[in-house]
């Protein structure tokens, strides 16, 4: 998701290289778990400041699922990743080429123009025996698209199907790649909430964009992580009243508001609801591989 990013070269440099030297991966365990995406598995938070230079600083779902399951954690999302910058280096992105400049993700790349998938493939040949890959992007080819439009909803509705198509095309070509290694564990899709369930033309943008990044599920025998309903259900309240902001799953906005306005980030009770879904996916997948 998008990130507006402020920093000094020099230092830039110097803390990439510190964090860079920080990030390895151990070798490969029977309960190691690979989290990809964009800036939700990241865990990013808006106007962090300083705290951008320490990735330990960001805690998303992905830290609480692999908590929850013990497992050894290699999250190599990074905010602002679209689905076509995942396999590409020179496709557009919405931040993440920035972010990796000037701050440290929590894992290293082989290069500053390496992919995330690279990294993702180049994890899972060295550890074969990874239970557990998550998924989450195309959010951000959306905020693109309205970014292009300059938030004129009739620009943003012609748009999507295109960007949709494109994001549905390239969320195959991930999935390919990932299976391509000989990985044959648990792939599991993480959908989108919506932002304002009130909001009708946003809500069904996000359902639109849901339908696309899953399509490929079942062809790479993926499962879904159906958060899109989760946090309706949790924001079905008389007092959240379909709000994600009022419910308190999305960070508040800094500086506060009055009345309360929030970014497109989780709070950190979205990231451990987020987490209960994937969790409970998981476990539902595991199971039924034991029948």
């Amino acid at each position: 998701m998008k990130v507006r990013l402020i920093f000094s070269v020099c230092t830039m440099i110097a803390l990439f290289a510190l964090g860079s030297a920080s990030a390895k991966n151990p070798a490969g365990s029977s309960n190691d778990y690979l989290a990809l995406g964009d800036s939700v598995p990241f865990g990013y938070i808006e106007g962090a400041g300083y705290e951008y230079y320490y990735p330990t600083n960001f805690v998303g779902y992905a830290d609480y699922t692999g908590l929850a399951l013990s497992l050894n954690l290699a999250n190599g999302a990074c905010p602002g990743e679209t689905t076509g910058s995942f396999l590409s280096a020179t496709a557009p992105d919405n931040g993440c080429r920035e972010y990796r400049l000037a701050f440290p993700l929590h894992v290293v790349y082989v290069s500053s123009r390496s992919t995330q998938l690279a990294y993702a493939t180049g994890y899972l040949q060295t550890h074969p025996s990874t239970q557990l890959v998550t998924i989450m992007l195309g959010a951000d080819d959306l905020f693109l698209l309205e970014q292009q439009c300059n938030d004129d909803p009739t620009c943003i509705e012609n748009g999507a199907p295109k960007v949709l198509a494109a994001a549905e095309a390239n969320m195959y070509t991930a999935l390919a790649a990932l299976r391509a290694t000989g990985y044959a564990g648990a792939i599991v899709i993480v959908n989108y909430y919506s932002l304002d369930y009130t909001n009708q033309f946003e809500t069904e943008l996000t359902a639109a964009l849901n339908q696309a990044i899953t399509a490929p599920a079942s062809a790479y025998g993926a499962a879904v992580a159906d958060v899109f309903s989760a946090f309706e259900a949790a924001v079905s309240n008389p007092f959240a009243a379909g709000q994600t902001c009022v419910a308190g799953l999305l960070n508040n906005s800094n500086p506060a508001t009055n009345p309360p306005t929030c970014d497109v980030h989780p709070s950190q009770s979205g990231h451990k609801l987020i987490a209960q879904v994937v969790e409970g996916v998981y476990k539902s997948r595991s199971a039924e591989g034991r029948k």
